[in-house]
């Protein structure tokens, strides 16, 4: 069980430096990235900058992620879960395409436009509050392999097995604090895990004696 997210980013980063994991960058996924990002940022020594992805819900289950869409606009769909739960091709392209709109208004808001910093021959890691479905998760990695960084790091504080594993065959480092068996909802290990609003999310990118603000629930993918 985290404190909230500082404390949870304080703990990933002791994970990180004893796995002797380095970064020529730490990505954030904006929101509830960003405070555990800025602590894993600080500890190794690295700048830190954001990388984008909205999830994309399950009908009648926004908060079940069938999908992400990446901030430069690729999209990914688990497609193990859309069989399952029979959701059609009509749903899936209009709430992409809705996503899509989401996810270029953040990339506007975070960086200004730009979908990424530049990263080609770099160590990133890319840090959320927690991995569930993992599919925010997976389009941030391919936006971040795809942008040339020699290596990425998926680093978090707890995370579904099943969903490190995905992650892991798509060619990224997972480390996480912890990876319980029986997974429940990332709030579940949070005794605080209030909302990240936009203004405290982007404080942490401005500066970290700034960003003491509470922390909280988020669009995280579970």
């Amino acid at each position: 069980m985290f404190a909230d997210r500082t404390d949870a980013g304080e703990r990933l980063a002791d994970r990180l430096v004893s796995e002797g994991i380095e970064a020529d960058v730490v990505l954030a996924i904006p929101r509830g990235g960003l405070p555990v990002g800025r602590a894993v940022a600080d500890r190794l020594g690295a700048p830190l900058d954001v990388v984008v992805a909205v999830k994309v819900g399950a009908p009648g289950n926004p908060e079940l992620a069938v999908g992400a869409v990446a901030g430069d606009g690729s999209v990914w769909t688990n497609d193990d879960l859309v069989a399952r739960l029979g959701v059609d091709d009509e749903y899936l392209k209009t709430e992409q395409a809705n996503r899509q709109a989401a996810a270029s208004q953040k990339v506007r808001q975070y960086r200004g436009g730009d979908p990424l910093p530049p990263l080609a021959g770099k160590q990133a890691v890319v840090v959320d509050d927690g991995l569930a479905t993992g599919a925010t998760a997976l389009a941030c990695v391919r936006q971040v392999q795809a942008a040339g960084a020699e290596a990425v790091v998926l680093a978090v504080p707890v995370a579904s097995p099943d969903s490190a594993a995905r992650v892991r065959d798509e060619g990224a480092t997972v480390v996480a604090v912890d990876t319980p068996e029986l997974f429940g909802a990332v709030g579940q290990y949070y005794r605080d895990f209030r909302q990240v609003r936009d203004a405290e999310a982007l404080s942490y990118l401005d500066d970290p004696d700034e960003a003491n603000g509470p922390n909280g629930t988020d669009e995280t993918d579970a």
